[in-house]
């Protein structure tokens, strides 16, 4: 009977054991569905919140467009727009005044124009004020095609002096004034010859050291007398101080330079110039094509570099360019040589194209050409040309 009791009960306690396995195994798998339900739920919201932002930000990014649209219809963004090009017009018109302004004041250094010239030029700045830009453009238009004409005019009526005979050699010392026939047309030269084993060159200068704005200018018989020469020519291009262009850098020069003191000029920005450039030492003349070929001894005599140079080696080196100032017929400065005698002059009535081809028929093996225009000026026992402008720098001839 106890064995019987106790079989009974170990088959009862291997049921409990059965059932609680069951209730266990159910437990897990309910506790992972409700996990997983859980995963799906949040699943589901982040999707939903991804959907909305996504709603929210087309929403928005098609309000901004609209934005846009609507800014560019209304009328500050095209009052803007009417602003800049009204901007470019002004800018475009006062550029081409200040042009033809200068230009007039070329005109006016070598002759005396028409009243009608100073009108045109003020009745394009009256347009200009009223913004009626073309009309503006058109009296400009007007003026430079006047201005050039009368230019042309003046060419035409260039008259060399009676009774100057025609030579085409340049004289062995001293000045002389003579015609050049080159392929048939006359040309009218002033020219001073000078050995250079009785006569020093020498550069000078009205201001002691570089200068940017407001520089000291003097007249070429100034720079004769103080300096004791016998004979002068003006130097370097300029930026005259009557030019709004030269607003902020009045009666500078910016190529090479030594003058008597041993001083150089404008060095730093000159370290990659091909300005030409020509060095005067004792005897000795030498060019060369570029500033930045020579160095900065101050053993020499005289350094200057200007543009064109206009003959090397007896054959002309510059046949011309598309600038007007160029072309145009002017009194035209210069100084060359031919071994060791040097010149200055002045070829008149002359483009530069023909104040080379002048030079060459003269014998002389290298030129440079100077400024020229109302700059020009050349002192022999006087004035034989300009004055011209007061100047920054001149070339002089000294008794050794």
């Amino acid at each position: 009977m106890a064995a019987k009791n106790l079989s009974d009960f170990r088959h009862l306690l291997q049921k409990y054991y059965h059932l609680m396995f069951f209730l266990g195994s159910l437990l897990v798998v309910f506790s992972l569905w409700f996990y997983y339900q859980g995963l799906t739920n949040n699943l589901q919201s982040n999707l939903a919140k991804v959907k909305a932002e996504k709603s929210i930000l087309g929403k928005n990014l098609q309000i901004t467009q609209n934005e846009l649209n609507s800014l560019k219809n209304q009328d500050q963004y095209k009052i803007n727009k009417t602003l800049r090009v009204e901007i470019d017009s002004i800018q475009k018109t006062y550029t081409k005044a200040v042009d033809s302004y200068e230009k007039l004041l070329d005109l006016k250094a070598i002759s005396k124009p028409p009243a009608e010239f100073d009108n045109l030029l003020t009745k394009s700045l009256v347009f200009l004020s009223q913004k009626n830009y073309a009309s503006a453009s058109a009296s400009l238009l007007m003026l430079d095609e006047s201005i050039q004409k009368e230019r042309d005019k003046l060419a035409a009526s260039f008259v060399i002096p009676t009774n100057l005979p025609t030579d085409n050699q340049p004289p062995n010392s001293g000045f002389k004034q003579q015609q050049v026939s080159v392929d048939g047309q006359n040309f009218l030269v002033d020219i001073i010859a000078a050995d250079l084993n009785s006569t020093k060159v020498i550069v000078d200068t009205a201001s002691d050291s570089d200068c940017k704005d407001n520089c000291p200018v003097l007249s070429l018989a100034d720079y004769v007398s103080r300096s004791g020469a016998y004979a002068g020519v003006n130097g370097s291009y300029f930026c005259p101080a009557t030019y709004p262009t030269c607003a902020d850098k009045k009666n500078s020069f910016d190529t090479l330079l030594m003058n008597k003191n041993k001083k150089y000029f404008n060095s730093d920005n000159n370290v990659y110039s091909v300005i030409p450039a020509i060095i005067i030492s004792g005897t000795n003349i030498r060019y060369v094509n570029k500033s930045l070929e020579w160095g900065r001894d101050t053993g020499v005599d005289a350094v200057i570099a200007n543009y064109p140079l206009l003959s090397s080696d007896g054959q002309v080196v510059f046949g011309g360019s598309s600038g007007p100032k160029i072309n145009n017929k002017s009194s035209r400065s210069f100084v060359g040589s031919t071994g060791s005698t040097i010149y200055i002059g002045v070829v008149f009535n002359a483009s530069t194209a023909e104040t080379a081809n002048v030079l060459k028929t003269l014998g002389l093996r290298f030129a440079l050409n100077l400024d020229d225009g109302g700059s020009t000026a050349l002192w022999f026992s006087g004035y034989k040309a300009g004055p011209g402008r007061n100047i920054p720098n001149a070339i002089l001839f000294l008794k050794k």
